[in-house]
Parts: C-alpha cells; structure tokens; sequence
C-alpha cells in the first residue's frame, strides 16, 4: 500500500482489519487454505479475506450497534447490559466492531467453496 502511495492512517487501518479477518478465517476454516488479497481502485482499498469455512458471520452494524454480535451470557450487576462498553460483548465478537469502525463498509459472501469477507477502506 505504500508503494501504491496511500496515506500511513490507512495502511495502520488495512493492518487491523487484514489481522481481524484473518483471525476470523482460522477460527472458522476446515481447511489451511486462507488466502488474503488487497484490490485497490479509483475509490480506495479493498481488503479480501477467503477460506473454506461457511460458518454464520454476523451482518454489519453500526459501531455502536451490537446487534447480530455474540453476546456474553453474564447480564450487568443491576440486570441490564450496558450498551456504552464492551463488557457485554463476547470475546470473538469485538474483531467485527473493529473491522465495521475502520472499515467504509464491509460484508460477506458465502458459496460452496468457502466464505469470503471484505472491507473497503
């Protein structure tokens, strides 16, 4: 990406996100196969991870949107999940929240020979 002349703010951004989504990938692949690809265009940068996994990634949300993230199953001490931090969120759901934050959009495709996940910077 520096050779392509993009500034530092979004060569940091394409690192969190591409270790987000490769993180993910592992987690979800049934195979060792992942492969990871950066398209750039008049628009920016787009950011591809594959594997062969098909498990349910949630759609996007806002930043602070947790819905469709997994949720930890311990409520706040007065009952109610605080909306205003993360504690409430599970581990593994936060990558996403990351990826959505620095991400211009982001989604997923599914077919039968894996899962792709993108993020456009």
């Amino acid at each position: 990406m520096r050779a392509w002349g993009e500034p530092a703010e979004r060569i940091e951004a394409a690192a969190l996100i591409v270790t987000e989504l490769v993180t993910n990938a592992v987690q979800h692949t049934s195979t060792r196969k992942i492969r990871c690809r950066l398209l750039r265009s008049a628009d920016g940068v787009r950011i591809c991870v594959w594997n062969r996994g098909r498990a349910r990634i949630p759609s996007p949300a806002s930043p602070g949107d947790s819905a469709g993230l997994p949720v930890a199953g311990v409520p706040a001490a007065d009952g109610h999940a605080d909306d205003d931090t993360l504690d409430h969120l599970a581990e593994d759901g936060r990558g996403l929240l990351l990826v959505d934050a620095l991400a211009a959009r982001w989604g997923t495709r599914a077919a039968l020979a894996g899962r792709l996940v993108w993020a456009d910077l």
